[in-house]
């Protein structure tokens, strides 16, 4: 075993011991009912507090009950300060989203194993680099692209499994835009990448607005999915496969919008969803992103 792999293999049991420990310390409360899974959250949702304190803001989360929290890239990330205020918030990090745009997935890899992550996922990814104006929008992938993409993405999972981590793609609705003859580009993404290789984190709110339902992916593809993003939008949304401009869905807190939770739960239980995450889309409408976490938390524990 050579010195890298050495101590890649130290470092990953070490982090996997230390989030088994503290889950198994979680009190039994604080596990949500739907999944019998600790409530973890993408602090996606908390980004505005989060970046300008996040010792408090993650202590914060861990005081209303949240065990886990999925990683992304804020403003002035730095991979072992935030490991540092998740083990002072008694937080564990199973998951990150990372920037796998580039050509070197060295450092990416390593900011997964420093937050103590076993899944490095991707949100947005690209089969060759685009250019494009600011705050435009990326142009549509087409067939050829998505087949393109699963390539890449089976390049990423077999570096990843190399280094000691899992590879999962995040969904948003886009990948559901018809490409013609009603083929769609999620699909492709699916059936042409090695399940040994590639897993999925599903996000459900994005993909039933896009008007398809992850009950019957779960059944299609039940050994493809180890994570969940749980969100909604407004009841009525429009459906849509543009996550920019004025067809983009406003997000609400769980229990005041759409999808309904329960039949996917029901679903989930049985394929084997390791871990799952709140996660609600900004702007917040109603009250503070801190109040709404603390409602999307008790939400999950009204599902029984």
């Amino acid at each position: 075993m050579s010195s890298i792999s050495r101590r890649t293999f130290l470092r990953q049991g070490s982090a996997t011991a230390a989030t088994a420990a503290l889950v198994s310390a979680l009190p039994r409360e604080l596990w949500a009912d739907p999944l019998g899974l600790p409530v973890g959250i993408q602090i996606y949702t908390v980004k505005d507090v989060l970046q300008n304190d996040v010792p408090s803001t993650l202590k914060k989360l861990r005081a209303i009950g949240y065990g886990q929290v999925e990683a992304f890239r804020y403003p002035g990330f730095n991979a072992q300060s935030l490991r540092s205020a998740l083990d002072a918030a008694g937080l564990a990090c199973p998951g990150a989203h990372l920037a796998f745009n580039q050509p070197d997935l060295g450092p990416v890899f390593e900011e997964a194993h420093t937050l103590g992550a076993h899944y490095a996922v991707s949100s947005t990814l690209r089969p060759h680099p685009v250019k494009h104006a600011k705050g435009q929008p990326l142009p549509d992938l087409t067939l050829d692209d998505y087949k393109l993409l699963a390539a890449k993405m089976n390049d990423i999972g077999k570096q990843a499994k190399a280094a000691g981590l899992q590879y999962a793609y995040h969904n948003h609705d886009m990948e559901f835009r018809d490409l013609g003859g009603g083929k769609i580009g999620y699909d492709i993404l699916l059936k042409e990448t090695d399940p040994a290789l590639v897993n999925f984190e599903l996000d459900c709110g994005w993909m039933a607005v896009a008007g398809y339902n992850p009950i019957d992916y779960f059944e299609n593809y039940p050994r493809r999915y180890k994570m969940l993003h749980v969100k909604q939008f407004v009841k009525g949304s429009p459906r849509t496969t543009s996550t920019q401009g004025p067809a983009r869905p406003q997000g609400t807190e769980l229990g005041r919008g759409e999808p309904d939770y329960k039949p996917i739960f029901a679903a989930a239980r049985k394929v084997g969803i390791q871990h799952y995450f709140v996660e609600q889309e900004p702007p917040f409408l109603d009250m503070t992103s801190m109040e709404a976490a603390k409602v999307d938390y008790r939400y999950l524990h009204s599902l029984s």
